[in-house]
Protein backbone atom coordinates (compact mmCIF):
# COMPACT_ATOMS: atom_id res chain seq x y z
CA UNK A 1 0.00 0.00 0.00
CA UNK A 2 2.67 2.54 0.62
CA UNK A 3 4.42 1.60 -2.04
CA UNK A 4 1.54 3.13 -4.42
CA UNK A 5 1.03 5.64 -2.01
CA UNK A 6 4.36 7.13 -2.71
CA UNK A 7 4.47 6.38 -6.40
CA UNK A 8 1.73 8.32 -6.40
CA UNK A 9 2.41 11.48 -4.85
CA UNK A 10 5.77 11.31 -7.31
CA UNK A 11 3.59 11.09 -10.06
CA UNK A 12 1.33 14.12 -9.57
CA UNK A 13 4.38 16.09 -8.27
CA UNK A 14 5.85 15.51 -11.65
CA UNK A 15 2.57 15.94 -13.43
CA UNK A 16 2.11 19.35 -11.39
CA UNK A 17 5.78 20.28 -12.25
CA UNK A 18 5.09 19.42 -16.01
CA UNK A 19 2.00 21.41 -16.21
CA UNK A 20 3.13 24.73 -14.01
CA UNK A 21 6.96 24.68 -15.69
CA UNK A 22 8.79 23.69 -12.72
CA UNK A 23 10.71 20.50 -14.61
CA UNK A 24 14.24 22.01 -13.74
CA UNK A 25 13.21 22.66 -10.26
CA UNK A 26 11.85 18.53 -9.62
CA UNK A 27 15.42 17.42 -11.21
CA UNK A 28 17.54 19.41 -9.03
CA UNK A 29 15.53 18.30 -5.74
CA UNK A 30 15.91 14.61 -6.73
CA UNK A 31 19.64 15.26 -7.19
CA UNK A 32 20.20 17.27 -4.44
CA UNK A 33 17.80 14.84 -2.43
CA UNK A 34 20.18 11.85 -3.69
CA UNK A 35 23.26 13.98 -2.49
CA UNK A 36 21.27 14.15 0.88
CA UNK A 37 20.21 10.29 1.10
CA UNK A 38 23.60 9.30 0.51
CA UNK A 39 25.39 11.76 3.50
CA UNK A 40 22.57 11.07 6.30
CA UNK A 41 22.59 6.85 5.53
CA UNK A 42 26.49 7.55 6.33
CA UNK A 43 26.08 9.43 9.25
CA UNK A 44 23.84 6.54 10.34
CA UNK A 45 26.16 4.05 9.71
CA UNK A 46 28.39 5.59 11.77
CA UNK A 47 25.98 5.87 14.82
CA UNK A 48 24.14 2.38 13.92
CA UNK A 49 27.82 0.67 13.78
CA UNK A 50 28.70 1.95 17.06
CA UNK A 51 25.63 0.77 19.06
CA UNK A 52 25.06 -2.30 17.56
CA UNK A 53 29.02 -3.05 18.21
CA UNK A 54 27.97 -2.28 21.77
CA UNK A 55 24.85 -4.68 22.06
CA UNK A 56 27.47 -7.82 20.14
CA UNK A 57 29.66 -6.98 23.22
CA UNK A 58 27.36 -7.15 25.46
CA UNK A 59 25.55 -10.40 23.85
CA UNK A 60 29.63 -12.01 24.13
CA UNK A 61 30.09 -11.11 27.68
CA UNK A 62 26.39 -12.52 28.86
CA UNK A 63 24.92 -8.97 29.79
CA UNK A 64 22.11 -9.49 27.67
CA UNK A 65 21.84 -13.15 29.48
CA UNK A 66 22.03 -11.50 33.01
CA UNK A 67 19.69 -8.35 31.67
CA UNK A 68 17.48 -11.62 30.80
CA UNK A 69 17.42 -13.27 34.49
CA UNK A 70 17.02 -9.91 36.39
CA UNK A 71 13.97 -8.72 33.51
CA UNK A 72 12.59 -12.47 34.21
CA UNK A 73 9.59 -10.74 36.41
CA UNK A 74 8.74 -8.28 33.88
CA UNK A 75 8.77 -10.73 30.84
CA UNK A 76 6.45 -12.89 33.74
CA UNK A 77 4.09 -10.01 33.72
CA UNK A 78 3.75 -8.91 30.49
CA UNK A 79 3.56 -12.28 29.23
CA UNK A 80 2.21 -14.73 31.55
CA UNK A 81 1.07 -17.70 29.63
CA UNK A 82 4.81 -17.82 28.14
CA UNK A 83 6.00 -20.91 29.64
CA UNK A 84 9.14 -20.29 31.83
CA UNK A 85 12.31 -20.75 29.83
CA UNK A 86 11.09 -20.63 26.45
CA UNK A 87 13.37 -19.80 24.04
CA UNK A 88 11.47 -16.56 23.05
CA UNK A 89 12.81 -14.98 26.33
CA UNK A 90 15.76 -14.33 25.20
CA UNK A 91 15.05 -12.75 21.86
CA UNK A 92 12.21 -10.79 23.46
CA UNK A 93 14.62 -9.32 26.25
CA UNK A 94 17.29 -8.57 23.83
CA UNK A 95 15.02 -6.22 21.26
CA UNK A 96 13.80 -4.49 24.33
CA UNK A 97 16.60 -4.05 25.58
CA UNK A 98 17.80 -2.32 22.22
CA UNK A 99 14.43 -0.48 21.87
CA UNK A 100 15.43 0.96 25.27
CA UNK A 101 18.66 2.10 24.28
CA UNK A 102 16.97 3.62 20.57
CA UNK A 103 18.47 1.03 18.32
CA UNK A 104 15.52 0.28 16.05
CA UNK A 105 17.35 -1.11 13.70
CA UNK A 106 19.35 -3.70 16.32
CA UNK A 107 16.03 -4.66 17.58
CA UNK A 108 14.54 -5.86 14.17
CA UNK A 109 16.64 -9.32 14.44
CA UNK A 110 15.73 -10.54 18.22
CA UNK A 111 12.33 -8.97 17.22
CA UNK A 112 11.79 -11.71 14.32
CA UNK A 113 13.87 -14.42 16.52
CA UNK A 114 10.68 -13.68 19.22
CA UNK A 115 7.81 -13.98 16.64
CA UNK A 116 9.08 -16.96 15.09
CA UNK A 117 9.39 -18.83 18.32
CA UNK A 118 6.35 -17.51 19.08
CA UNK A 119 4.65 -18.93 16.48
CA UNK A 120 6.65 -22.21 17.37
CA UNK A 121 4.67 -21.79 20.85
CA UNK A 122 1.19 -22.03 19.03
CA UNK A 123 2.24 -24.51 16.84
CA UNK A 124 3.05 -26.56 19.85
CA UNK A 125 -0.79 -25.52 21.36
CA UNK A 126 -2.25 -26.88 18.52
CA UNK A 127 -0.69 -30.07 18.87
CA UNK A 128 -2.09 -29.97 22.77
CA UNK A 129 1.62 -30.19 23.54
CA UNK A 130 1.03 -27.03 25.75
CA UNK A 131 -2.03 -25.43 27.66
CA UNK A 132 -3.34 -22.05 26.58
CA UNK A 133 -5.95 -20.66 24.34
CA UNK A 134 -5.90 -21.81 20.72
CA UNK A 135 -5.80 -19.55 17.69
CA UNK A 136 -6.73 -20.47 14.09
CA UNK A 137 -3.69 -20.68 11.80
CA UNK A 138 -2.75 -17.07 10.52
CA UNK A 139 -4.20 -15.42 13.77
CA UNK A 140 -1.80 -13.69 16.20
CA UNK A 141 -1.54 -14.79 19.92
CA UNK A 142 -1.74 -13.19 22.64
CA UNK A 143 1.71 -12.82 23.13
CA UNK A 144 2.55 -11.88 19.83
CA UNK A 145 0.26 -9.18 20.03
CA UNK A 146 1.69 -8.14 23.32
CA UNK A 147 5.26 -8.37 21.72
CA UNK A 148 4.40 -6.07 18.90
CA UNK A 149 2.72 -3.51 21.06
CA UNK A 150 5.36 -2.92 23.43
CA UNK A 151 8.09 -3.25 20.48
CA UNK A 152 5.93 -0.38 18.95
CA UNK A 153 5.83 1.61 21.63
CA UNK A 154 9.31 1.30 22.61
CA UNK A 155 10.26 3.02 25.66
CA UNK A 156 13.82 4.75 24.57
CA UNK A 157 16.06 6.01 27.36
CA UNK A 158 18.75 6.99 24.48
CA UNK A 159 16.88 7.80 21.20
CA UNK A 160 20.11 7.08 18.78
CA UNK A 161 18.09 7.76 15.42
CA UNK A 162 16.58 11.21 16.29
CA UNK A 163 19.93 12.05 17.80
CA UNK A 164 21.62 11.11 14.42
CA UNK A 165 19.29 12.68 12.12
CA UNK A 166 19.41 15.92 14.37
CA UNK A 167 22.96 16.45 14.14
CA UNK A 168 23.22 15.49 10.73
CA UNK A 169 20.80 18.37 10.04
CA UNK A 170 22.67 20.87 12.06
CA UNK A 171 21.22 20.60 15.53
CA UNK A 172 24.14 22.76 17.97
CA UNK A 173 22.77 20.81 20.53
CA UNK A 174 21.55 17.08 19.10
CA UNK A 175 20.84 15.52 22.67
CA UNK A 176 18.30 18.29 23.71
CA UNK A 177 15.76 15.78 22.40
CA UNK A 178 16.10 12.61 25.34
CA UNK A 179 14.12 14.33 27.91
CA UNK A 180 11.49 14.93 25.95
CA UNK A 181 11.54 11.08 24.34
CA UNK A 182 11.95 9.49 27.52
CA UNK A 183 8.95 11.23 28.66
CA UNK A 184 7.25 10.38 25.17
CA UNK A 185 8.21 6.67 25.14
CA UNK A 186 7.10 6.06 28.84
CA UNK A 187 3.57 7.49 28.42
CA UNK A 188 3.32 5.69 24.90
CA UNK A 189 4.33 2.40 27.00
CA UNK A 190 2.36 2.32 29.53
CA UNK A 191 -0.61 3.09 27.49
CA UNK A 192 0.58 -0.60 25.83
CA UNK A 193 0.96 -2.19 29.06
CA UNK A 194 -2.70 -1.12 29.86
CA UNK A 195 -4.33 -1.69 26.77
CA UNK A 196 -2.73 -5.54 26.69
CA UNK A 197 -3.90 -5.75 30.26
CA UNK A 198 -7.02 -4.80 29.19
CA UNK A 199 -7.27 -6.78 26.33
CA UNK A 200 -6.37 -9.75 28.30
CA UNK A 201 -8.32 -10.17 30.82
CA UNK A 202 -11.26 -9.42 28.21
CA UNK A 203 -10.04 -12.36 26.45
CA UNK A 204 -9.97 -14.66 29.94
CA UNK A 205 -5.93 -14.37 29.81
Amino acid sequence: MLNYLWAGMILVGIIFAAFTGRMPEITNAALDSSKEAVTLCITMMGVMSFWVGLMEIAAKADIIKSASRKMKPLIRFLFPSLPAGHPAVDPITANIIANVLGLGWAATPAGLKAMEELSKLEDDRRRGLLPGPVRKRGIASNEMCTFLIINISSLQLIPVNVIAYRSQYGSTNPAAIVGAAIVATAVSTVAAVIYCKTMDRKRGV
